[in-house]
């Protein structure tokens, strides 16, 4: 399950993971105009952690979850 909401700067999407015996905690990502960040809820440091990426390494992550392993490069104006 996921939820979408338009903030004044961001678009933020949290990812609820559901059905499963071992569920981790919600993921909240925050789509800016210059960067993406990733944000979980860490239990063992009950700290939340931050993960951000350029909004070339989110699209090189899209292109890469539907490719076979191995080393890729993808090209200026190529459609992910």
């Amino acid at each position: 399950m996921f939820t979408i909401e338009h903030e004044f700067d961001s678009t933020v999407i949290t990812l609820v993971d559901e059905g499963g015996p071992h569920l981790g905690e919600d993921t909240i990502i925050n789509a800016f105009e210059d960067c993406i960040t990733l944000e979980q809820h860490d239990p063992v440091t009950d700290r939340l952690q931050r993960v951000t990426l350029s909004l070339r390494q989110a699209r090189d992550l899209a292109a890469a979850l539907n490719l076979p392993e191995g080393s890729y490069r993808l090209q200026r104006g190529a459609k992910a």
